[in-house]
Formats: structure tokens, sequence, C-alpha cells
């Protein structure tokens, strides 16, 4: 399966929540669609989770996961986005929020998960940091606590969003491809090189997890 993502005129300077400032406009209909095409694949689910990554840096699929999250949000749906990116995290910055405290403090037990929740702007959107920088992200993503804390969240969501780091480079998306019910892989036109795209496609099933499909984002 793939999904198209193109630019809106519309889109302006409001980044990156273009389905939130610009409901109606084309790029938000394609996220829709987007979530539309991930509920067949899903449909046996009651809780959804999955892990939106990338072949390479730079390829936009934070901007792509946090989109989607808004989207799926507006469907009146409760929504749980996951910055897991424990390296080079992004999503506090897109919604302006602190991330002094977060997932690190959860998977070292420092902190419940109740505390460091952020309820953001968005009506039913819910965000957890990353939180502190760890010396060894690799051993908290694969641990025994971070399966147990995504199995605890399933309770309380319907999705469950995970943005990840780049797949080639780092193997901390592999850890957690296989503990979500799929994987969406977004590719950069005029960037990402064909031989990675194919290269992440066989590292995700060497994974046994489960590719839903690719956004082309243009």
């Amino acid at each position: 399966m793939v999904l198209n993502k193109r630019k809106s005129k519309q889109s302006g300077n409001k980044y990156p929540f273009v389905t939130y400032y610009y409901p109606n406009s084309f790029l938000a209909d394609q996220f829709q669609m987007i979530q539309t095409n991930i509920n067949f694949l899903l449909s046996d689910k009651n809780t959804q989770t999955y892990i939106v990554t990338s072949p390479e840096d730079g390829e936009g699929k934070s901007t792509m996961i946090a989109n989607l999250a808004v989207s799926m949000a507006q469907q009146k749906k409760k929504v749980l986005l996951i910055d897991t990116n424990l390296r080079n995290p992004e999503l506090h910055d897109f919604f302006h929020l602190s991330n002094s405290s977060g997932l690190t403090d959860v998977l070292i037990g420092r902190m419940d998960f109740s505390e460091v929740i952020n309820h953001t702007e968005i009506w039913r959107l819910d965000l957890l940091t990353s939180g502190p920088p760890t010396k060894n992200p690799v051993e908290m993503l694969g641990s025994k606590n971070m399966k147990e804390l995504l199995n605890k969240l399933k309770e309380s969501y319907d999705v469950i969003l995970l943005d990840s780091t780049s797949l080639l480079k780092l193997p901390d998306t592999k850890l957690l491809a296989s503990q979500c019910d799929g994987v969406i892989l977004v590719v950069k036109n005029g960037k990402t090189k064909l031989q990675s795209a194919a290269e992440a496609k066989k590292v995700i099933e060497f994974s046994k997890a489960r590719l839903l499909g690719v956004i082309l984002n243009y």
C-alpha cells in the first residue's frame, strides 16, 4: 500500500499541523485517506499501535506522524503520541512543550506515566515526550519496562503512535517495531534512494514486524 502526501498551497507557515489549522485542505484529506487505509488493515484491533519511521534522517517522519495523530484525534479517537526517538527528539518542539521529563523517566521508574503525560491543546490528543537524554537508549527501548508500558497504555487509548529514529542507522526502531501492530515507512521524493527504501523493507521484515504502507513525502 502506498500512501501519498503532496504539498498544499494552503499549508502556509503554521508548521507542522496542517491538519489542525487547515482541516478542509487537500493535504488534510490525504491524511484522512491514510487513516482510513490503516483502519481497513487493522479493523480487528481494539487499540491500534504503530510506529512511523524512515530509512534515513531528514525525510519528514516526525511531521507526518504529528499530522496523522491530529487527523485521528479529529475523528474522535483518543490518541497517544510517544516520542521514542531518545537521541534526537522533535515532538516536544512541535507542541511547544518542555522535555525535562518524559518516557525515560517512566522507563527507569523515576516517575509514573500519569505524571509526565501532556494533554495537548488538540482535544483527545496526548503526548509523551522522550524525556531527559540517556546513555543507553537501545537498552531502555528493548526493556521489559517498555513492553509493559505499551500494554498498560492500550487500556486508555484507541490509537498509540510511536515516532522513532531512522531505520537503517540505528537499532532502536527494530526493537520497537515487533511490539507494534504495524510500521509506516516515510520516504521523501528526490531524497530517499530506492536502494535505501528496499533495504528498510527488508529490515522491517527481518524484525518480524508488519509493514502497513509507505508515505511518499513530496
